[in-house]
């Protein structure tokens, strides 16, 4: 099938490859870069207001490579849109799982900055942290099994053949917004520490590119009921939408409740999944075999 111009421009094999090779360019030379500052702070030889929270620890350093690993693993997410909608919840799952690593880096980093208090005990709450993240790369790992063994058609129905189309078209859109967004929270991040408002928080981005990508999913939701009319794969991909929804106000939560979101779209993911795979073997993405 042919795939769109601009679809093979924007996310093809050859552009994924190059961006792949820019972004490991660019994480090494970022966490050296972030580093030196961490060293220049510390040794007082360097003073930035407002910039402390970013360069007060060497631990600091990761905060810049895991972001752009994140930036370039949020691109493979929308290129396994078309895929399978399998493949684009799990992807959504490895995502949330380099943020909630990345969280867990900054939040050490800042251990012996952050005070007790009766509802917040900064160790339990790396601890709890480190427990979301084995449950979501366990997820992850469960999807990337499960998936691994559907093969895909050749698309040789017309109507599967529009669908898959469809979906890419739709990723397309989803890259232009990616970049727009990614342009938005940068400048804004830009400006506010420059303005001395430092902020690590993982809703940078994130929060509105997953509202983003609710509405894809929905999109592809609502679309896929022109091609099939199976209650178990209507289902099954309604509660992935479903824990989609879950995982973007997990990350617009702070502390212990996002945490406990985060492992509850987990549940419900590889819930619905295994039901899925065991009482209906034969129910599987439409551009599936």
């Amino acid at each position: 099938m042919d795939e769109p111009r601009l679809y093979r421009f924007v996310l093809g094999e050859k552009t994924d490859e190059f961006l792949r090779q820019q972004s490991i360019n660019a994480a090494v030379v970022g966490f050296l870069a972030h580093l030196v500052l961490c060293v220049l702070y510390g040794t007082g030889r360097i003073d930035l207001p407002g910039m402390e929270p970013l360069i007060d620890s060497y631990l600091d350093a990761l905060y810049t490579p895991f972001s752009i690993i994140l930036a370039y693993e949020v691109y493979e997410l929308i290129r396994a849109i078309p895929e399978s909608f399998s493949n684009a919840i799990g992807k959504q799952f490895e995502v949330v799982t380099l943020l909630v690593v990345r969280d867990i880096f900054k939040n050490l980093a800042d251990l012996n900055e952050t005070e007790s208090t009766a509802l917040y005990d900064p160790v339990a709450f790396i601890a709890v942290e480190v427990v979301a993240f084995i449950v979501l790369f366990a997820t992850a790992l469960y999807f990337r099994k499960t998936t691994s063994k559907a093969t895909p058609k050749m698309h040789a129905d017309r109507a599967i053949s529009s669908f898959v189309r469809q979906k890419k078209t739709l990723a397309t859109a989803l890259f232009v917004v990616y970049v727009l967004v990614a342009l938005w929270s940068f400048t804004t991040w830009t400006s506010g520490v420059i303005g001395g408002e430092g902020n690590l928080s993982r809703t940078v981005f994130f929060s509105d590119f997953f509202t983003w990508l609710v509405m894809s999913d929905i999109l592809i939701l609502l679309i896929s009921y022109k091609h099939t009319t199976d209650f178990n794969h209507l289902a099954r991909n309604t509660g992935f939408v479903l824990s989609t929804v879950v995982i973007r106000v997990g990350i617009g939560t702070p502390g212990y409740a996002g945490a406990a979101l985060f492992i509850l779209a987990c549940v419900l993911a590889v819930g619905v999944l295994w039901l899925n795979t065991t009482f209906d073997r034969s129910a599987k993405d439409p551009e599936e075999e």
